[in-house]
């Protein structure tokens, strides 16, 4: 049963989230099936609307689902399991359009990375994997997609069904990563 995300009162059920958060895995092999549009549609609606600094939204996302074009990604991340996947998403910013602190600090880069992790867990809510890749060639992946010079690509993940049951995985006891008050 789902409730207000606003209910948190004494006795209030928990959502689907804290399952869905557990389920979530980096996925590296993908059946060929196609994803439908209602699909797509509903993953990238939960990216755009994720929150981004002073609400700028200076993000472009950019789907890849024509099979010549994933064939070529292999030229900037060669794993196959990535570019056979039936659709790959490329997280795009734009420095100049996002929110920029007193001191500089451009917020583009976490805007984005905000928006690829509302993207991945929506996927996760449809039965989708992703697996989020931020070691490419963005030289020759702005060369393939035209992508213009003044927009940085942050990060790719391929998007499909998954082949096999993914392994589980590790995470340090919160004990590793959390201080309080001080460091």
């Amino acid at each position: 049963m789902r409730i207000s995300p606003y209910n948190h009162g004494p006795g209030a059920l928990l959502m689907d989230y804290q399952k869905l958060i557990r389920t979530r895995r980096s996925i590296r092999g993908y059946r060929p099936d196609p994803i439908p549009e209602d699909v797509l549609g509903r993953v990238l609606d939960a990216a755009r609307i994720a929150p981004t600094a002073a609400n700028r939204q200076p993000f472009q996302l950019l789907v890849v689902t024509e099979a010549a074009t994933r064939a070529r990604l292999k030229e900037v991340y060669d794993r196959e399991w990535f570019w056979a996947a039936p659709a790959v998403i490329v997280g795009c910013a734009e420095e100049a359009k996002a929110w920029q602190r007193a001191d500089g600090f451009n917020a583009a880069e976490v805007d984005l990375s905000i928006v690829m992790d509302h993207l991945i867990l929506a996927a996760t809510d449809e039965g989708l994997g992703t697996c989020w890749i931020c070691h490419f060639d963005e030289a020759r992946l702005k060369q393939i997609l035209g992508i213009p010079g003044n927009v940085r690509v942050i990060a790719l993940t391929p998007l499909g069904y998954p082949a096999a049951e993914p392994r589980p995985f590790q995470r340090k006891p919160l004990e590793e990563l959390v201080r309080r008050e001080h460091w």
